[in-house]
């Protein structure tokens, strides 16, 4: 089609209209429709004479208005291109080939010509230059929008209508509601910068509209009924959200720079001021409130995303009501470097419309200072725009100057309505700039002198709009004046209370060692035989008419035969934990690669008709007083799903929520969460977590990356009791470690590493009996040893008992006995000192690990069991190396040979 329409080189934009117009006519504007319909040539035919006949003319006129209608779709495209959206631009954009009313076919003779525009801005008719005028003002000010890459014809057009349609001035109020806002943006950071020169705050100078754009949200928020909007961003303007949106109170935040902060507060030993998290309640002017809050976050930037996703939706389920489907705002602000530069901002994005992770579309806000720390976009991103990540969700991106605070109010509610409308992700790229380093004790000028040259002697935002406002003679001088005198006596109020405060006292030393070893209290985990039996009648009583797998069917039919065989497996053992839980009323999340079948073809969460490709939720059904099971495949990621898990678990203390990696070793790809968060967000932010991980371990033969969950690095950030770490042998064993993680009252990570080979070892079984009656047992003794036989204590956790076990009754050896540590963090020392009393003072006792010597559990448990042994204490285990396996099975069948034969020699 293009090529008989020589629209030269526009000829691209012929050709999407063509596309679209095959795949569904009605996506594209009537004038194009004619055009394909008619399949009308563009060259214009002349007749013999030179002369135009009337039909000439006709068929001129029809082929122009198509070039019309191509120049129109071309704004649409490339009109962000050419907007005036940078606030230190030092001159006019300059104009883009593609929207040259020549590259079109028309000529400066065609401006006062009348053209078909099929409704555009609202009329039937315009003449070439009021289109061009039209453009200009619609594509071209100082907003520039993205969304012709959106694939759903529906969006595009809603968008289209919006920004395609005048938009009505302010009024008075709302101008100086505006104007407000922004000074007491920059009054708090002005004051801070006064007032404790020298300290970092990572201010949000240059960015002050992102306080009115946030306004915005929140204030169209209240008008329609959304209930909470949680808040995820790194410290670039925190502490003014903190102030300005959430309404910490100035008095804390002061002190938080007087450094007077009682470390014995719920914070623990704390963290700087400008990672701190925060709730409050955002109250507008009419009276209308909303509850608010920022997600606590490390300097990993965007790392947050995911949490603040987890969070919200944790609580949208709920405050579930069968009312509003998303009733919780997830608003994420980033950085231009940061939102480019970083994979997890992809990994979030993708989750936004999966069905584990939908939270109903979230408001992306990026502060683009147009600068990293100290690196130029040119070296810093392959792309036009630092937001072109978003286009591979199809959200639409609004580039808008962050000086022209009134465009950022109008484009703010633009965003917040598109998102309640279709429930999808979108995106503000505030342009704006950063009036000093990456920190108040950097400088910029080093590396970026002309940029510094410009924002040192560019007024602020505030100033600016303050300026206009009174030159359109919207409101007068004592107005802009009276507004910023106001705010600042605040802040200099609130600077002499918190002057006055005392510091606190010294805290009293905390007893690391108490800390250290305080296990969480042993809660009733016992269930009954009753609940058992009902528990797996869930999982052969499929819906009359389901077919299931072949390859299925017997597994689950084995699970109804092993509470009387007593062979529960762990794959049982797990689904009588999580169904008793269901019925006891606790929600179960579930979520991981390959999770509802299970890596290893064991779980079968969710049955999939043979025949109909109908899903159903055997855990589902056990009837309408129990908890809801939410089991969920996630997208191929370890750190986004990891992250989005934790928060989910922060916001939802009264469910279990496991996360499972497709093998252990996959978890080092989250190593950022479970440092920044999981392992310490307790101790820095007082934010307790009851997330679990599912980390399949062991050395099987299969290579140096499906055999280590990374036991050592887990031990290795273990302090202060916070979390839990645990490498059960028995199915009963981890039965009862996952009612006691969701029963317990004490909320703390729990890490447990799971089996591989050892799902379908027939020794490692458990009884009815080890379910219904007992607890979890940190330390699982050797009871068929004769004590007074033993020289040789081996100590031991997971699969490699069962190896043990096995040459101890090949070689019929009864002066060995072996005893399982199934806990390893908090150690249990009086259990195992209590089982190591029972033999010989004279017996040898070894660790033995099937993990290299410098890796798994020795370095951690070594110390602990020398302490308790009160002699020296052997390492039974592969030697030291770099990679946690090797490569050969062969090589490794030898090694784990040796590695036994050696513990009894």
């Amino acid at each position: 089609m293009a090529s008989q329409s020589r629209f030269g080189i526009n000829e691209w934009l012929v050709d999407e209209q063509y596309e679209r117009y095959l795949h569904d006519p009605g996506s594209v504007d009537q004038t194009w429709r004619e055009f394909f319909a008619s399949a009308a040539p563009v060259a214009v035919p002349q007749a013999r004479n030179g002369a135009m006949t009337a039909q000439d003319s006709t068929d001129e006129a029809a082929v122009k208005a198509v070039r019309v209608a191509a120049l129109i779709d071309a704004y649409r495209v490339r009109g962000h291109l050419v907007a005036d959206t940078d606030p230190l631009a030092t001159g006019r954009v300059v104009a883009h080939p593609e929207l040259d009313i020549m590259a079109f076919g028309l000529r400066d003779d065609d401006l006062q010509s009348e053209f078909v525009v099929d409704g555009f801005a609202g009329h039937a008719t315009m003449t070439l230059r009021n289109v061009l005028n039209a453009l200009q003002e619609f594509y071209c000010r100082t907003v520039g929008t993205e969304y012709m890459h959106i694939q759903s014809s529906q969006e595009r057009r809603w968008v289209q209508q919006r920004i395609e349609s005048p938009q009505p001035r302010p009024n008075v109020a709302e101008q100086l509601q505006i104007l407000y806002r922004l000074g007491a943006a920059e009054a708090f950071e002005t004051f801070l910068q006064t007032k404790y020169v020298g300290h970092k705050r990572y201010s949000l100078e240059g960015g002050e509209s992102a306080i009115v754009l946030l306004d915005a949200l929140l204030l169209r928020s209240i008008r329609h009924g959304v209930r909470e909007a949680v808040i995820g961003m790194a410290h670039r303007g925190r502490l003014n959200v903190l102030a300005n949106t959430i309404g910490k109170s100035y008095a804390e935040i002061f002190h938080e720079f007087e450094d007077a902060v009682d470390i014995r507060s719920v914070q623990g030993s704390g963290d700087v001021k400008y990672h701190l998290g925060a709730e409050g309640t955002y109250r507008a002017l009419d009276g209308g409130t909303i509850a608010v809050s920022v997600v606590a976050n490390p300097s990993h930037l965007e790392i947050v995303g995911p949490v603040a996703q987890g969070v919200v939706r944790a609580k949208q389920e709920s405050a579930a009501d069968g009312g509003e489907a998303f009733p919780v705002l997830p608003i994420v602000v980033h950085g231009d470097a940061a939102f480019a530069g970083q994979g997890v901002v992809s990994e979030t994005l993708n989750m936004s419309q999966l069905p584990g992770y939908r939270t109903g579309g979230t408001v992306h806000i990026v502060i683009n200072n147009q600068v990293g720390f100290t690196t130029s976009p040119a070296n810093g991103r392959s792309s036009t725009y630092a937001t072109d990540v978003a286009r591979s969700v199809e959200a639409p991106i609004f580039h808008v100057n962050g000086d022209d605070p009134e465009a950022v109010v109008q484009v703010a509610r633009l965003a917040f309505d598109y998102r309640q409308t279709f429930h999808k992700d979108v995106v503000v790229d505030l342009i704006c700039y950063r009036r000093h380093g990456h920190s108040e004790v950097d400088d910029p000028s080093i590396t970026q002198p002309a940029m510094y040259d410009r924002i040192d002697v560019r007024a602020s935002v505030r100033k600016l709009y303050a300026e206009a406002l009174v030159r359109r003679g919207d409101i007068g001088e004592r107005q802009v004046e009276g507004a910023l005198r106001d705010y600042q006596g605040h802040l200099e109020r609130a600077f002499t209370e918190t002057r006055a405060l005392s510091a606190p006292l010294s805290p009293k030393p905390v007893n690391p060692v108490a800390a250290q070893n305080a296990a969480a209290p042993q809660v009733a985990t016992a269930i009954t035989e009753a609940t058992a039996r009902h528990v797996i009648a869930s999982q052969t009583g499929v819906p009359e008419g389901f077919t299931v797998h072949a390859r299925v069917l017997p597994q689950l039919q084995r699970r109804a035969t092993m509470l009387d065989a007593g062979t529960i497996d762990w794959a049982t053992a797990e689904t009588l934990a999580i169904g008793s839980l269901l019925l006891d009323g606790v929600p179960v999340r579930l979520a991981g690669q390959d999770s509802r079948r299970g890596t290893f073809g064991q779980r079968h969460a969710v049955l999939t008709d043979r025949r109909t490709g109908v899903e159903h939720t055997p855990l589902s059904s056990l009837g309408s007083r129990a908890a809801s099971f939410a089991p969920y495949d996630s997208m191929l990621s370890e750190l986004g799903a990891l992250a989005f898990e934790y928060g989910y678990s922060l916001a939802r203390p009264d469910a279990l929520v496991l996360w499972e990696a497709q093998f252990g070793d996959f978890v080092n790809g989250a190593q950022t969460v479970i440092d920044e968060y999981i392992s310490s967000s307790e101790q820095k932010w007082g934010q307790r977590s009851g997330v679990t991980l599912l980390l399949p371990h062991g050395l099987e033969g299969q290579g140096p990356d499906h055999s280590s969950g990374r036991i050592e690095r887990f031990l290795q950030l273990c302090a202060q009791g916070n979390m839990t770490v645990a490498m059960p042998s028995l199915p009963g064993n981890y039965f009862h470690l996952l009612r006691q993680q969701a029963l317990g009252e004490h909320s703390r990570p729990l890490v447990v590493f799971t089996p591989k080979s050892m799902l379908r070892l027939k020794a490692a079984t458990s009884g009815l009996t080890e379910l219904t009656a007992g607890a979890f047992r940190p330390v699982i003794p050797d009871e068929t040893a004769d004590t007074a036989r033993i020289r040789r204590v081996l100590v031991c956790s997971g699969k490699v008992f069962y190896d043990l076990d096995a040459y101890r009754r090949s070689a019929e050896l009864s002066d060995t006995a072996i005893v399982r540590l199934e806990r390893l963090y908090p150690f249990p020392e009086e259990e195992l000192s209590a089982e190591l009393a029972r033999f010989s003072a004279e017996a040898e006792v070894r660790w033995v690990q099937e993990e290299p010597e410098n890796q798994g559990a020795w370095s951690f448990v070594g110390p602990y069991v020398h302490r308790l042994a009160s002699r020296p204490i052997e390492c039974i285990s592969r030697p030291e190396a770099p990679a946690p396996a090797v490569g050969s099975a062969r090589r490794h069948a030898g090694e784990q040979k040796d590695l036994v034969m050696s513990a009894f020699h």
